[in-house]
């Protein structure tokens, strides 16, 4: 009976021994399980973003830009005053593609815009031609702006970038003085090309989850005497694709060499624009 009872004794004393020894190991068990498996949506979901973000990034803008024009062009000795307002840019504008295609990796942002439009018109005033009442000119217009820069401010609501690059042109000019109705002369045509280095940069500002404004502007020179735009537009998010856009634009050019009338462009070019935004990736 004596045996019974040690054994006894000694059975409820392993018991007691085990549970102190198991039992807190599986509690940790369970614990470090569910903690586990316990999922967590916003850390995965800022995890997944910043991922994301860290790729690379394109998107389209095509846009149209309702461009007035209003300085002085000239060729070979001869030079015109031309004034169209952007109201009436469908009299003047025969056909015109404009675009912009922006690469980002990471903060390094590369954008290049593109614009080619041709503009005709028929009653521009003779600045330095007797006997002529006016000149038909006809210009073609050829802009290529690619850009590289870096996101200085990167936040939720406010975004800064730096850019730098060049803007190509290539303009040609045609005139045909009109004098009694009648043309003078066989008419003159005459084109440049030139590249200005530019600086400048750009922030938007969320006004609210999709709607955002965003302002802009560069300044050069180099081969012309001055070559600077800058530009404002409110955009709207449709969906997680596409952005609406509509804002202002105003582009001033100041070409002539040498103090030469070989080639003058000397024109400002302001005007509403709208367009759409896609991203590709």
């Amino acid at each position: 009976m004596s045996f019974f009872w040690k054994a006894v004794k000694v059975g409820i004393v392993a018991l007691a021994l085990a549970a102190l020894y198991y039992s807190p190991r599986a509690s940790a068990q369970v614990l470090a399980d569910l903690t586990s498996t316990a999922p967590q949506p916003k850390d995965h979901d800022k995890d997944k973003e910043a991922i994301k973000d860290d790729g690379w990034h394109f998107a389209v803008t095509p846009y149209i830009w309702f461009s007035g024009m209003h300085g002085t062009v000239g060729a070979l000795g001869s030079e015109a005053s031309v004034h169209a307002d952007f109201s009436d840019i469908f009299n003047y504008l025969n056909i015109g593609a404009m675009g912009v295609f922006e690469t980002r990796y990471k903060r390094v942002i590369m954008p290049v815009d593109f614009m080619w439009m041709k503009l005709s018109d028929e009653k521009g005033l003779p600045a330095n031609e007797e006997g002529v009442d006016s000149i038909k000119a006809t210009l073609r217009e050829t802009l290529l702006t690619p850009k590289i820069g870096y996101r200085i401010v990167d936040g939720k609501k406010f975004k800064v970038d730096a850019l730098f690059g060049f803007r190509y042109w290539h303009v040609s000019n045609d005139f045909i003085a009109i004098s009694g109705g009648n043309q003078v002369g066989n008419g003159i045509n005459k084109s440049a090309d030139w590249v200005d280095a530019v600086a400048g940069g750009r922030f938007e500002l969320a006004l609210s989850p999709k709607a955002f404004v965003v302002v802009g502007g560069d300044a050069g020179g180099g081969s012309a005497r001055s070559d600077w735009q800058v530009a404002g537009a409110l955009g709207y998010k449709i969906s997680r694709k596409w952005v609406v856009l509509g804002g202002y634009r105003y582009l001033s050019i100041n070409y002539r060499p040498n103090d030469a009338a070989q080639f003058i462009y000397n024109v400002n070019m302001p005007g509403l624009a709208l367009g759409a935004t896609y991203t590709i990736k």
